[in-house]
């Protein structure tokens, strides 16, 4: 009798350690379809790892060429940098020098040109003017030698005839002046032409005075050497006829019918004594 229980335990022992490993296979199972599921769901969880990977990756593949395009990266702003100019200069020229300027810059080129042509090539009312002031120094430095003789240095410079003409003109308004104080008998007077001259020292002082032409006037001409020696003495001359001349002659010319009472010294009108 005891020989049955163990007949019939032993079949279920059987089974229930087939039962046992069935469901541990189907356990087994139960837990491999998820982990494979979860693996076929995380596809995308996968491709991002490995996405990931991949950035992992190129960041230390960059890491390495920096180090490489390191120099190249400097010679490209070396060679930048010698571009740089010519560049800066391009653009800045080509505003500078745009068409318009440019012919602006032709037109003012050209006005100054015109103006220095007009300033070398005096235009024809500009040479008659030179031409008048020419003749009228000329007629000065004739009306000046009529009434005064300079007696000339060795290689002395010209005397500017202006300068002459402003120091005779002195000259004579200090006769004239001395004349009023010198006493003159118009009845004495002759009727013929008469010349006197006189020379002066640079300093102003008189060096000679001399009979040209008496005639008839021997008394005008006692009151025109009166009148000469009360006015020196004169102004010095000038520093430019001081230079030029040793010695000044001026003449007087006595005309019957001109001026009254000893006065009337004046320039000559051009007419010989």
């Amino acid at each position: 009798m005891p020989a049955m229980p163990c007949s019939i335990k032993s079949p279920e022992r059987r089974l229930l350690a087939g039962s046992f490993a069935v469901s541990l296979l189907v356990h087994a199972l139960l837990l491999l379809v998820p982990q494979r599921t979860p693996e076929g769901r995380g596809a995308p969880l996968a491709r991002l790892e490995a996405t990931l990977a991949a950035a992992a990756v190129t960041a230390v593949a960059p890491a390495t060429p920096p180090m490489m395009p390191a120099a190249p990266a400097r010679k490209k702003s070396g060679r930048t940098v010698r571009r740089s100019t010519p560049v800066l200069l391009a653009p800045s020229s080509q505003p500078t020098w745009s068409v318009a300027e440019k012919a602006e810059m032709d037109g003012f080129l050209d006005e100054l040109a015109v103006q220095a042509r007009r300033t070398t090539k005096p235009s024809l009312a500009e040479r008659s003017i030179a031409l008048a002031r020419t003749a009228a120094r000329q007629m000065a430095a004739q009306e000046a030698d009529k009434l005064a003789v300079l007696e000339m240095r060795p290689n002395s410079p010209p005397v500017d005839p202006f300068s002459l003409e402003m120091y005779l003109d002195a000259l004579v308004r200090r006769l004239n002046r001395s004349a009023g104080f010198t006493q003159n008998d118009p009845r004495a007077r002759g009727v013929q032409a008469a010349a006197v001259q006189f020379r002066l020292n640079p300093d102003g002082s008189l060096k000679s005075f001399e009979v040209l032409n008496a005639a008839d006037q021997a008394v005008e001409i006692a009151f025109i050497r009166s009148v000469v020696e009360r006015a020196v003495p004169f102004s010095p001359f000038p520093p430019d006829i001081d230079r030029a001349a040793r010695s000044l002659g001026v003449t007087i010319c006595i005309r019957p019918g001109r001026g009254e009472g000893g006065l009337g010294f004046s320039r000559t009108d051009g007419r010989a004594c």
